[in-house]
């Protein structure tokens, strides 16, 4: 009975005239930002977050969700038609979704990039709403120890999976906590790390190291190569339907695509893209057109697309349930959360129902509308490649002034975003991910003050983190997530001289 109770007050809060609005506001921009390359989710929320400080936190987090799984469904359409990518779970759509477009398969591909989107966010959204409070309810029993090791893990496990360097994921996490410790300590009341400068007393804004770190990293990045190679365009020949044969292979491509990525959206720091190749890679083995991967097959566009949006709704269990984070974007929006004055978490579901269930009724209206919206747009999505780079980049850097001068009406904060840009720049010409250093800024503190209070607790003994049963498992699962990678190369190892040894005998 709560079950339809809640789910009624959702789809009344979210189907208010302005909310409704914001939603299809939200899968709009979310659509265009996906199809414009090289901006993404990350940085088109980062952009926005200044759109949502004067609404109430339920419409809020209804235009900032919209345009993440907007933008989740946004990529395909250039990938297919232009093969690029307009953000990174993309990537693997290009493979077989452009091959599709130069066979002049290009409607049927699309279709099934738009219809395995709507049945994988639907599912998603489903799922959250099933287990949603249950996670919610095991987290209650949380004590401070527990989401400690909690922070750890999700920390842990985001910095194995970003970038192909252990060691400079690492760097990028650590720098991201160190900025979190600026400002007043909370426990003394002393000013850490502020250089005697009384604007640094709060700490860096999480919107201006956002903004830096992604908006302006992009515009340099795409100042420093403006000579960009024509692409080839494609038209969309013939209708946009899938015949018999394209929907005998596309109902269990879907089906698979759209479990495996809600299972590893669900991990913390898996996020889309990652899915979207777990996907592919599932396709390869599971396909019984397995051959004709790469050469244009629907179950390589179907599996990846399905997997990337049903990978947006897992991610959002970690951020609603348990204030945690899963992916860059989702520390975004958890970081805009917190500066309209919401704190996520177990307890969102008793003391916040109209925020949990408005948002779960808006991704079911969100994702009707975009698979409405966008078949017919496609053409003019497309037309949107045509803008000059130089006027795209223009209007980013335009928002991205307004949106931090805006917020504290605070020059010092502008020239702290121009050089976490310049910073982001050079971390990407050395190839270290920016992702962690969100994460890091945005659970620092909150882990700092669950470890001091953990320390409270046991009077300052650190064994509290290894006599909790829950505790010793997530810490114990930040260990192997983060050796993982040396773990195999021990592994390839001791196999080489177990073969030396054998072939000597």
């Amino acid at each position: 009975m709560d079950f339809w109770h809640n789910l009624t007050l959702g789809f009344s809060v979210a189907g208010t005239p302005f909310n409704l609005l914001l939603c299809l506001i939200g899968v709009f921009l979310g659509t265009l930002i996906g199809v414009l390359p090289g901006i993404g989710p990350m940085t088109g929320i980062a952009l926005l977050i200044p759109l949502t400080f004067s609404m109430p936190p339920n419409s809020a987090i209804i235009l900032m969700a919209g345009i993440y799984y907007g933008a989740m469904y946004g990529g395909s359409t250039t990938s297919i038609l232009v093969n690029t990518p307009g953000e990174s779970s993309s990537v693997v759509t290009c493979i077989d979704g452009y091959e599709m477009a130069k066979q002049g398969r290009a409607g049927p591909a699309l279709a099934a990039a738009a219809i395995g989107s709507f049945i994988a966010g639907t599912f998603a959204t489903l799922m959250l709403m099933i287990f949603g409070p249950l996670v919610a309810q095991i987290a209650l029993r949380f004590g401070p120890p527990e989401f400690f090791s909690l922070m750890v893990a999700a920390l842990t496990m985001v910095t194995s999976l970003a970038g192909r360097s252990i060691v400079k994921a690492l760097l990028s996490t650590f720098f991201g906590l160190a900025i979190a410790t600026i400002g007043i300590d909370m426990q003394s009341g002393v000013p850490r790390f502020t250089f005697g400068n009384p604007e640094l007393m709060d700490g860096l804004e999480f919107l201006t190291v956002a903004i830096g770190l992604f908006a302006l990293c992009e515009v340099l990045v795409n100042l420093a190569n403006m000579t960009e190679a024509v692409q080839e365009r494609l038209s969309i020949k013939g209708g946009l339907w899938m015949n018999k044969e394209d929907w005998k292979r596309f109902i269990p491509s879907c089906i698979r695509g759209t479990l495996s990525g809600f299972f590893v959206g669900g991990i913390a720091g898996a996020g889309a893209a990652v899915a979207s190749f777990v996907s592919y890679g599932i396709e390869k083995k599971a396909s019984k057109h397995r051959d004709e991967l790469g050469k244009g097959a629907i179950e390589g566009v179907t599996g990846p697309e399905s997997a990337n949006n049903a990978a947006a709704g897992g991610a959002l269990i970690h951020l609603l349930c348990l204030g945690i984070p899963g992916s860059g974007t989702t520390a975004i929006m958890l970081g805009a959360l917190l500066m309209i004055g919401l704190q996520p978490g177990p307890l969102l579901f008793q003391q916040q129902p109209q925020f949990v269930w408005g948002l779960i009724a808006s991704m079911y209206i969100g994702n009707v509308m975009l698979l409405v919206l966008n078949l017919p747009l496609v053409g003019m999505w497309v037309k949107l490649l045509d803008v000059p780079l130089y006027l795209l980049l223009n209007f980013i850097i335009l928002f991205s002034f307004l949106g931090v001068y805006t917020m504290n009406n605070s020059v010092q904060d502008l020239f702290i975003m121009v050089g976490f840009g310049v910073i982001g720049y050079l971390m990407k010409r050395l190839d270290i991910p920016a992702t962690p250093i969100i994460l890091g800024i945005v659970l620092g503190r909150l882990m700092e003050e669950k470890m001091r209070q953990s320390l409270v607790i046991s009077d300052g003994s650190m064994m509290i983190f290894l006599t909790r049963p829950i505790s010793l498992f997530l810490l114990i699962l930040a260990v192997v997530s983060i050796t993982n990678p040396y773990w195999k190369r021990i592994g390839g190892a001791v196999r080489r001289l177990i073969g030396k040894a054998q072939s000597a005998a």
